[in-house]
């Protein structure tokens, strides 16, 4: 095929091969089953491929594209596809070529929407005040220019910092928001500061001539709403319009395809509202919900035949989503075979967790568990949390099993990870020159890269450590201002912190979140408004709670240092540790998701700022987690977890109740959780009730609808038709036996999930109660109330 330049593709100067291809036959559609070929051949007018997990929608949409091409229906310059990554329009550009048999060129439309916008702004630049050439700003430049338009407005930069700033005013953009109709209602949840900000920002990009990612966007559909003349220009130009992972598209996104499509409405679009995952980025799910109404009469055509996973995965994946009520509804089913049941395991605790996956990664590897052989390769643990990774990468590097974290760095070499270890290297030798030079300016103190050198120059004169140089500087007054008054708290802070590494004034458990706190570290983070600074916070609290492993911090430190060290970046099969959103459009034979408990997952702040928002979307994760696995799928949780060296109770996900019963098989050894289907002890452990119902965590069980469905309750009555066995006494559950009970023998009591009965024996705080329904059990007394009160309880 000759190549024709930018210009000529909208003036329909095309290769002739392209124009002659409606003659052609169409073998390329032989390979695809009956939706597919629907979705295919429905080429004019509005549709909407509804798309599951592995039913094949790239190869739908790619032949979708060759099919317009062999029908003549559209000029390569004539169709608009759009992705959300360049890797993805890479694929589909080769598909097409594949199925053409030739390789592709003149489809000059094809790419991401920045890449794309960014290319029609530079066309129309001065209908915004820009000059074609403008620059596009990366975050660093962003940050910058926000600090100065902060300073210069004499507001608090601790209040109001950059990265918050930049947070918010990227989400009005995402919405299509410019400084001019940001609602009364979200400029005043910000103290009317933002908005006048924002407009400030906006000036002074036009006055640089550049753009953030956001304003691509915004800049282009600004255009389009103001100039007619350009926007019908465009929908002639653009015959057919089709769209890769439509749920995940925010409102000015969504708003440019609209315009777009305004006039002839030929808009295919791809995706799966169960799979609708990034509302916390800007993602609107509404939008692909909405479809039908925004384009009446639209052919919407669902792909269900699954051909990745195995039928008990998708019925159980199904089962869970199916609770979700702002979906547009579709069952997977698959040809294929029942394969294995889904796996549901309890444990003690976290490091339980972690020691039995590896575990049994090792024994899948061997071929020991029943099972064919699986390489490392292809099995993957999908957490909820970052933080969740810490637990599995030490037990992996402990036992030399190779890993990969996919999506971001491992757990230790984390960039707050790396700063809070550098701060407890300097408590305990403020020789480490290095860990200085990293943490001497973070979080920010005013120093520049003079005060730097001057620290540095000053070490060097008197041969001493960098922590000596800073306090022979200050001393000295060779650093002036607010860094020298912030660096002189730090070096004060430092010799403290060390003072007590060598009295041992305070646990090392303390001592680390005194560092943290003391140095101003953990308020850095509790200030950034990004996406990011909770799951840094989850880090840090991680970070203290692996302490509690140790006798001291220096025995930590060489600790991570060692085991880092002996960690080899070989090549080789390894086990991927990801995140669940890290893991949205991969694949592996077999898969683990460890930590389904509520709170955790569904993430309790996820629910807290979403309300069913947020469960439904955490939901769609569930579903996305559980459809990434081929053969094997492991859902496991834990009945305990400590952090900052208390032991918290969970109560299991309430997804796990929404798992249907036929199509998971229960690993929980007879006696944990009762060894019940589900989580259905939910910790009676020992005959002692160990979850920890405090008042907070009953009235959730009690509000919680699925906890009170029948699948909760039958779980529950299965619980008690068990014996319970004794926790291992390294898992430090400690009962107080020394305790005085204010109950006596003979009391009628009331417990929140065994429901009344009577004290049958006391031992400590540790009763023997004989439950009228569930029948004799020990339960800790902080959980029974006397029955008298029950009438007092707020249900």
């Amino acid at each position: 095929m000759s190549s024709f330049s930018e210009e000529d593709a909208f003036e329909g100067a095309v290769p002739l091969s392209q124009r002659a291809m409606g003659a052609r036959a169409a073998p390329y559609l032989d390979g695809l089953n009956a939706a597919q070929r629907e979705a295919v051949e429905a080429l004019d007018g509005p549709v909407l491929m509804l798309a599951g997990a592995g039913t094949g929608k790239t190869k739908a949409l790619t032949t979708r594209i060759v099919h317009l091409l062999a029908q003549g229906k559209a000029r390569p310059n004539e169709i608009l596809s759009v992705t959300f990554t360049n890797k993805a329009a890479r694929e589909m550009k080769k598909r097409v070529g594949a199925q053409l048999g030739e390789v592709v060129e003149g489809m000059p439309w094809l790419g991401t929407f920045h890449a794309i916008c960014v290319r029609l702004l530079r066309r129309h630049a001065e209908l915004v005040g820009l000059k074609s050439n403008f620059t596009i700003l990366d975050t660093d430049d962003q940050l910058r220019l926000l600090k100065q338009l902060i300073v210069a407005a004499n507001i608090d930069e601790k209040r109001w910092p950059p990265r918050m700033l930049s947070g918010i005013i990227d989400s009005w953009k995402n919405r299509a928001w410019t400084p001019e109709n940001v609602p009364v209602a979200e400029a005043s949840a910000f103290d009317q500061k933002a908005v006048p900000l924002y407009a400030e920002y906006q000036a002074r990009l036009k006055e640089l001539n550049a753009v953030d990612f956001g304003d691509l966007l915004l800049h282009m559909v600004t255009i389009f709403q103001t100039h007619d003349d350009i926007l019908k220009q465009y929908q002639r130009w653009f015959r057919y319009i089709l769209v890769d992972e439509y749920q995940d598209t925010n409102v000015a996104q969504y708003l440019w395809l609209r315009l777009l499509a305004g006039g002839h409405k030929n808009i295919c679009c791809v995706g799966d509202d169960d799979q609708s995952i990034y509302g916390w980025r800007g993602a609107e799910v509404g939008n692909i919900l909405r479809f039908e109404k925004d384009f009446p009469g639209a052919t919407v055509v669902r792909l269900e035949q699954n051909y990745r996973s195995t039928a008990h995965i998708l019925a159980a994946a199904s089962g869970v989503i199916a609770a979700n009520k702002g979906r547009l509804g579709k069952t997977l089913f698959t040809d294929g075979e029942d394969g294995e049941k889904v796996r549901l395991i309890g444990h003690w605790d976290g490091e339980e967790e972690a020691r039995w996956i590896g575990e049994e990664i090792e024994s899948m590897q061997r071929g020991t568990r029943g099972m064919e052989p699986y390489d490392l390769d292809s099995m993957a643990i999908l957490v909820r949390a970052s933080h969740q990774m810490r637990a599995f990468e030490d037990r992996f590097l402990t036992i030399g099993l190779p890993y990969r974290v996919i999506g971001g760095p491992r757990f230790y070499e984390r960039m707050e990870i790396r700063d809070a270890m550098a701060y407890f290297r300097l408590a305990v030798s403020q020789d480490d020159d290095l860990a200085f030079e990293r943490i001497v300016n973070t979080p920010k103190r005013g120093l520049g890269d003079k005060a730097v050198q001057t620290i540095q120059r000053t070490a060097r004169a008197n041969g001493v450590s960098l922590v000596e140089g800073a306090r022979l500087a200050t001393d000295a007054g060779l650093i002036k201002g607010k860094g020298a008054k912030e660096l002189k708290t730090l070096v004060q802070g430092l010799d403290r912190w060390h003072g007590q590494v060598m009295a041992e004034a305070d646990t090392h458990v303390e001592l680390a979140e005194m560092i943290l706190d003391e140095s101003g570290y953990t308020l850095m983070w509790q200030n950034d408004k990004t996406p990011e600074a909770p799951g840094r916070l989850e880090n840090l609290k991680e970070l203290v709670k692996a302490l509690e492993s140790f006798d001291n911090l220096q025995g930590f430190l060489e600790h991570v240092a060692l085991i880092m060290d002996n960690e080899q970046e070989e090549q080789g099969a390894k086990v991927s540790i990801m995140t669940l959103h890290a893991a949205k459009g991969l694949e592996f034979p077999a898969i683990f998701l460890p930590g389904w408990e509520d709170g955790l997952f569904p993430s309790q702040r996820s629910m807290d700022e979403s309300g069913l928002k947020g469960l439904e979307e955490e939901r769609r994760l569930a579903y996305v987690g559980i459809t990434r696995a081929e053969r094997v799928c492991t859902i496991s949780f834990a009945a305990n977890r400590r952090v900052y060296g208390q032991w918290q109770s969970a109560l299991p996900s309430r997804f796990i109740d929404e798992l249907p019963e036929e199509n998971v098989e229960v690993l929980t050894p007879p006696g944990l959780y009762g060894g019940g289907f589900g989580a259905a002890g939910m910790g009676a452990m020992g005959g002692v009730d160990v979850t920890g119902l405090n008042s907070d965590m009953a009235d959730r069980v009690r509000d919680a609808d699925g906890y009170n469905s029948p699948g909760w309750k039958r779980l529950q009555s299965r619980s008690q038709q068990r014996g319970m066995s004794q926790p291992r006494e390294s898992r430090n559950m400690t009962i107080d036996l020394d305790a005085v009970s204010a109950f006596t023998e003979g009391d009628r009591v009331f417990h929140q999930k065994f429901g009344y009965g009577e004290i049958m024996g006391i031992e400590g705080d540790k009763l023997e109660i004989e439950f009228d329904k569930a029948g004799t059990k020990k339960v800790v007394a902080k959980f029974i109330i006397a029955a008298d009160q029950v009438d007092d309880l707020p249900f």
